[in-house]
């Protein structure tokens, strides 16, 4: 019996847990677009400090040293092998498919620090900044931008009718207020038509769908990635998604009505907020299944550790300092937010995760 073949498709939080956590107990082969890994949450503050990018993209050698990486996207899978882009085919006895929101980024980590760098210049050299979407990305980049370049005038466009649609309405109110009392400008149920705007020398106009003018020297679109499901249309699989491209799946984390393939993090149609600490804990649970699984002996099915969907929990943070917290029993917003998440945004301690330095 050789050591078993598990595929993991997807470098994001989940895949990444579960490479580092099983790349010593099997013939552990990752397959991402991607050189590296870039934790997310992190990804704004990075924008308004270039120094921050180098902390938040780990190359995927740097934590995951034993097992095979490919580096090019998954095509297709069948019963027993997952074909990527590049030709290469990958048998497993065991999949992972952890392929998030698709998010088109550079290959090499050295061409995201650049893009990082790049989007800072465009601040720096804007005196007037129209964010698109007033989503937790539009509202973490809004109070970056308006912390650490107060003097800039900062305008977020959302076509809904209150920002964070996807927490409560409290924690909407309060973030509002908040970013009103920071000088930045929020237009609610509107959207921006970009390609339409008019050069007014440096500055552009940009027009809204009610007709209101905004002047802006640059743009920053912060909308949501459609799920990263589209290759599996025509797979194995195409009868394991929900209506909104998200793979179904059971208590397990199994897809449904499989024995040998799960599924983590954003992709999967578990009922919770799709956040980092989530899909980090899918990981650790797919992990710890796939040991069971591996090690086999009798009644291995009663061994599987189950996961429940958690409450509705989030920390955006605004700025260093602050941020709001939506917890089950409360909405607090203010420095205790801020306090555990906006200071170093959880870097720190995800670095630790993957074995790397802090």
């Amino acid at each position: 019996m050789g050591e078993k073949k598990i595929v993991i498709v997807g470098g994001g939080v989940a895949g990444a847990i579960l490479a580092y956590t099983l790349q010593h107990q099997a013939n552990v082969t990752l397959i991402d677009p991607k050189e590296y890994f870039e934790i997310p949450w992190a990804s704004l503050r990075a924008l308004v400090e270039p120094t921050f990018a180098e902390r938040i993209l780990s190359n995927h050698r740097d934590y995951f040293k034993k097992g095979e990486l490919v580096v090019s996207s998954a095509v297709s899978i069948s019963e027993t092998e997952v074909v990527t882009e590049d030709g290469t085919r990958v048998t497993y006895d065991y999949l992972v498919i952890a392929t998030g929101h698709s998010d088109p980024l550079p290959k090499t980590r050295a061409e995201r620090l650049q893009q990082y760098k790049q989007g800072n210049e465009k601040i720096k050299s804007s005196n007037s900044i129209l964010i698109v979407g007033g989503g937790p990305t539009g509202v973490e980049l809004a109070a970056e931008i308006a912390v650490d370049f107060p003097e800039k005038k900062v305008t977020i466009v959302h076509k809904g009718s209150r920002l964070l649609e996807y927490i409560g309405t409290k924690a909407s109110r309060k973030t509002l207020k908040w970013l009103k009392s920071k000088k930045v400008d929020v237009k609610l149920e509107q959207s921006v038509e970009l390609d339409n705007n008019d050069d007014n020398n440096n500055s552009k106009i940009y027009e809204t769908s009610s007709g209101e003018r905004i002047e802006a020297d640059s743009h920053f679109v912060c909308v949501g990635k459609p799920v990263g499901s589209a290759w599996l249309r025509e797979t194995i699989l195409k009868d394991d998604l929900d209506d909104e491209g998200r793979i179904k799946v059971d208590e397990y984390l199994r897809v449904k009505g499989k024995t040998n393939i799960f599924a983590t993090g954003d992709i999967t149609d578990v009922k919770e907020i799709k956040q980092g600490m989530f899909a980090h804990a899918h990981g650790l649970l797919v992990a710890k299944n796939l040991k069971v699984l591996i090690e086999g002996g009798g009644g291995k099915e009663q061994k599987l550790g189950t996961y429940k969907a958690q409450a509705p929990m989030s920390i955006v943070s605004l700025g260093r300092k602050s941020g709001v917290a939506q917890f089950p029993f409360m909405t607090i917003l203010g420095r205790f937010p801020g306090m555990i998440k906006s200071g170093d945004l959880f870097v720190g301690k995800k670095r630790k995760e993957l074995g790397l330095t802090p």
